[in-house]
């Protein structure tokens, strides 16, 4: 059947590495309300603030990771669609970004001109967010209501606990932690502790106590990130064989003055530095494709850190990027949501 296509989609990234194209991306992102949840008047003076001097720091991290082809995000988006394409029998494979461009009403319009009725659409975060899985939804149900398109959309629910998944990260992995290493960290994107507590639907339960997401109900799991990326990190190192010794979890790419959810990787970095772990592993599991926050943030700014705090060895495993195992099994996982 050709007329049910399957739209993968990402964050996105500037065009360039130039400080216009950065700026031009980050006031498209950061004026996002699901980004920065306030006012739009506080919010357009506070990114206007942020882009005084954000862009060239930005310009030149992006820089140091660059590749010939593009933004490393894309180019393996890109790779990844291209490996799917040939696993979905219903129609056309394509891919958007939430954030500069192929934009996702971009995409929905070419795809209904092609004659698609029904469209599954994978926001390609595996733990949900408003900031990643929320806008990307709301972006694309804005853009069939705004141009009355006659699309049906399938959506991939957070996959963050789905076997396939979890199997795939510990496959990506398999080769390095067969080696000698002292602990594996696993990194995830942070968020501000406000984007948790509006969410929790019992209004008491998020961040309550330092176990609170072991304890999560399935209502909070639903929509707790952290809870998810706990679930997610211990499903994973359970399908690897890790001792609870081996590893720990640690959130990254703080932003402002607002209390993000911790711990934080940065600090963490140097405390496994100063307690003695020379060789560590770290992974993302919160990105499927490899960007500036795991290349430049982890693989170049938190590797000088961690050997400025006495550590040795920062291997950063590749997350599961176009890798075909992950293509399949992200394929099965959208065949799920079509259903």
């Amino acid at each position: 059947m050709s007329d049910h296509a399957l739209l993968l989609s990402n964050l996105g990234s500037p065009r360039s590495t130039s400080v216009s194209h950065v700026r031009s991306y980050l006031n498209q992102f950061l004026m996002d309300p699901y980004v920065i949840d306030i006012p739009w008047p506080l919010r357009r003076l506070l990114v206007g603030l942020i882009l005084l001097n954000r862009p060239a720091k930005s310009a030149e991290a992006y820089a140091s990771i660059w590749w010939p082809e593009g933004s490393p995000l894309v180019v393996i988006s890109e790779r990844l669609t291209d490996a799917v394409r040939p696993l979905w029998p219903h129609g056309p494979v394509t891919l958007a970004m939430r954030y500069g461009e192929p934009s996702i009403s971009t995409r929905l319009i070419e795809l209904a001109k092609q004659g698609v009725k029904t469209v599954t659409f994978a926001p390609l975060y595996p733990q949900f967010a408003d900031s990643t899985t929320t806008t990307a939804l709301k972006e694309a149900e804005q853009c069939i209501k705004k141009h009355h398109l006659a699309l049906k959309l399938n959506i991939v629910q957070p996959f963050y606990a789905d076997p396939l998944y979890i199997k795939a990260l510990a496959k990506s992995a398999e080769a390095e932690l067969q080696k000698d290493f002292d602990h594996l960290l696993l990194s995830f994107h942070g968020l501000p502790e406000s984007h948790l507590k509006k969410l929790d639907p019992t209004g008491s339960h998020c961040l309550s106590d330092k176990s609170c997401c072991a304890t999560a109900s399935q209502a909070v799991l639903n929509t707790c990130y952290r809870a998810q990326c706990m679930r997610s990190a211990e499903l994973f190192a359970k399908e690897a064989g890790l001792r609870p010794e081996q590893w720990s979890v640690a959130f990254q790419s703080r932003l402002g003055r607002n209390k993000w959810i911790e711990p934080y990787t940065d600090a963490t970095l140097q405390a496994l530095a100063a307690r003695g772990v020379k060789k560590l592993l770290v992974m993302s599991p919160a990105f499927v494709a490899d960007c500036i926050e795991t290349l430049e943030e982890l693989g170049i700014e938190g590797r000088e850190e961690f050997i400025a705090a006495g550590g040795e060895e920062l291997v950063l495993i590749p997350c599961l990027n176009a890798q075909d195992h992950w293509a399949q099994a992200l394929t099965q996982i959208c065949q799920h949501a079509a259903v």
